[in-house]
């Protein structure tokens, strides 16, 4: 299952899936600037910066998003 596409906006990402944001960063998505979250989507902020690497990084912000979505089901 997709919990996160890439016509989400960053900030509600970054809002649902805190988890998310080391990730993104590492993987060379821009997604927080001064502690606020930039503006546009995902797939807006893959584009612009010019990445080779968006379904590794679909699968593995998703990845991230099920686990945590897992935890939540079992109340923890």
């Amino acid at each position: 299952m997709k919990f996160i596409i890439k016509s989400m906006e960053i900030e509600d990402i970054v809002e649902k899936y805190p988890e998310t944001i080391g990730p993104m960063q590492e993987m060379g998505v821009q997604c927080m600037v001064c502690g606020e979250p930039v503006w546009g989507t995902l797939g807006e902020r893959i584009s612009e910066k010019g990445l080779k690497n968006e379904d590794e990084i679909m699968e593995r912000l998703n990845q991230v998003a099920s686990e945590i979505e897992e935890k939540k089901k079992r109340g923890k």
